[in-house]
């Protein structure tokens, strides 16, 4: 699965060819979550809270960029590395 970007020890990543809600994948000390693109609703799992509200940060900010990375990962294309948060 390839890794789309880091930041704080936490990191995101998005399958290839997934199925479903478009969505991403987050982990962060062992915990993991996946969270859909539009809502930013949690599908699966869970992360500390601290590191849960930074992923919704940056969701938040950089979604156009994880709705085109889900659009080429669908089709087998690479994602393209999205920036951390600062």
């Amino acid at each position: 699965m390839p890794k789309v970007s880091e930041f704080y020890g936490i990191r995101i990543y998005q399958q290839f060819r997934e199925h479903g809600v478009p969505h991403f994948h987050a982990r962060y000390a062992g915990s993991k979550v996946s969270i859909a693109i539009e809502t930013l609703e949690t599908l699966s799992g869970d992360l500390p809270r601290r590191a849960y509200n930074l992923v919704l940060e940056w969701a938040t900010i950089h979604r156009t960029e994880l709705l085109a990375n889900w659009n080429r990962s669908r089709q087998g294309i690479l994602p393209e590395d999205i920036e951390p948060l600062p």
